[in-house]
């Protein structure tokens, strides 16, 4: 039989029927010839399928469902370069709608028709866009008083993230971190000052801290810092790292201020596929003022009618996120993304409250402020436990559930831990069901006879599990 025969042959046959599947898929080197589309999606399709499905991730802050007109909306764009505003200038108008919604979200001051903020691929990109702006604001006026500029430093607490460790790597800036303890699971701003000089930049407090899921006090920060700067006339600001929550404290803290409503917050960055509700990746990041955001960092286009500013650390990125943002905006308001928050967080507490009837665990803290909580094994129950929560990690890993267990930050880094993050799209049912899986493997692990791995390598650290666990003895109510 001819070439163009088999061909034809093979273009009629099932997927499954195909010789590509009898093939290992490429790894080194592109294949020779290619292959129809319905047979390329089932093999790329199939690589993933083991995998754990994305709404039972509860170790990921990122959104994981959006309805179908959203998906649609965005699918549809995906072929649509933001950076090309020439080419499609309305989604440059939806991009900086959207900022100015966020904006004041956040209660901005700002005068002007077009709030002054920018687009960012993840939070990530928006932390670094406002550390840099801080630097450079403080550099210029280092320069202008005829000062060293060499040595700046800015404060955060050891529960950050690692785009701030990049940041510090990337442009040598000190990083000062205060420690984080039980006694003291957040920022203190005491702490803060006693690390602050001349050469501070900013000081960074966390919305929603990746570690713990607490909120650093900025208002008190604030206060501290407005004393600290009239005394010694350094001006340091504030830049909120509000990646989680920038999205939920709006919609159910209204009256909490953290914002633009303090004096030294200059700038804000969140995550906009978080609990901005929106696929990755899309960040946002929000000044008080144009005044705040250094020229060097922006260019303005005004052929839409009024100045907009464009700032970022890269050229071209996707424009359906923004679609899918501007969607979000319309489509839920603010009382639908009240309501949507709102039911996270009854979940998590839920889960929060019942997790902490089990007999192995302690919850970290009594009050959950944001969609996202931690616990860990109390000392009574440890002492004769078998198993570590790395091993219900991986029980939990067999029932397509991924829930993490991790060390804390320096200082805490003995004590492990798990968390939940509860997003749009997990239901009070889903919730049960995790629960019986836990109940479930908890009763397995507690039938071992002998040591699991982890555990043994816990007790060769008994000497510091013991003088962690003399702070975290069981706190059952």
């Amino acid at each position: 039989m001819e070439k163009s025969d088999n061909k034809n042959c093979c273009d009629h046959a099932a997927v499954f029927g195909s010789e590509e599947m009898l093939k290992p898929s490429p790894v080194d080197t592109i294949p020779q010839h290619g292959t129809r589309p319905e047979i390329a999606y089932q093999m790329v399709k199939d690589e993933t399928f083991a995998q754990t499905q994305p709404r039972l991730n509860l170790a990921t802050f990122v959104t994981t469902y959006m309805d179908p007109f959203a998906t649609k909306l965005m699918n549809e764009a995906i072929a649509i370069n933001y950076i090309d505003e020439t080419e499609y200038p309305r989604v440059a108008v939806m991009n900086a709608k959207c900022i100015n919604i966020v904006a004041n979200l956040w209660n901005s001051p700002e005068q002007n028709k077009w709030k002054t903020g920018a687009l960012a691929i993840g939070s990530s990109e928006a932390c670094m866009l406002g550390g840099v702006a801080a630097w450079l604001r403080w550099k210029e006026r280092r320069m202008a008083q005829g000062k060293p500029t060499d040595k700046p430093n800015f404060i955060i607490s050891t529960g950050y993230q690692v785009v701030w460790e990049k940041f510090a790597d990337l442009w040598q800036i000190e990083m000062r971190t205060v420690p984080l303890s039980l006694e003291k699971p957040t920022l203190d701003p005491q702490e803060v000052i006693k690390r602050c000089d001349e050469n501070t930049i900013c000081v960074v407090p966390i919305q929603g801290v990746t570690w713990t899921g607490l909120n650093d006090d900025v208002e008190a920060l604030d206060k501290a810092l407005d004393e600290y700067n009239a005394r010694t006339h350094h001006d340091i600001p504030i830049h909120v790292d509000a990646a989680s929550g920038g999205f939920i404290l709006p919609f159910l803290y209204p009256e909490k201020r953290w914002d633009f409503r303090l004096k030294w917050v200059l700038s804000i960055s969140t995550s906009g596929h978080k609990y901005g509700l929106v696929y990755p990746g899309l960040g946002w990041v929000v000044w008080k003022d144009k005044k705040y955001l250094p020229g060097k960092m922006s260019f303005s286009v005004n052929y839409l009618g009024a100045d907009i500013t464009q700032v970022g650390l890269n050229f071209s990125r996707p424009a359906a996120q923004i679609l899918g943002q501007y969607y979000q905006f319309i489509r839920l308001g603010y009382e639908g993304y009240k309501q949507v928050q709102h039911n996270s967080m009854e979940i998590a507490r839920y889960l929060h409250q019942e997790i902490g009837k089990m007999t192995p665990f302690v919850n970290y803290c009594q009050e959950v402020v944001n969609p996202l909580f931690i616990w860990f094994m109390c000392r009574t129950y440890s002492k004769t436990a078998k198993w570590t929560l790395y091993d219900l990690q991986d029980k939990l890993k067999q029932s397509g559930w991924m829930v993490p267990a991790y060390t804390m930050p320096k200082d805490i880094e003995e004590m492990v831990v798990m968390r939940i993050v509860v997003r749009q799209g997990f239901s009070r049912d889903m919730a049960d069901m995790l629960l019986d899986d836990m109940r479930a493997a908890i009763a397995d692990l507690e039938k071992l006879e002998h040591p699991t791995p982890s555990r043994l390598a816990m007790e060769r650290n008994e000497h510091h599990c013991n003088k962690m666990f003399t702070h975290t003895g069981c706190r059952k109510k």
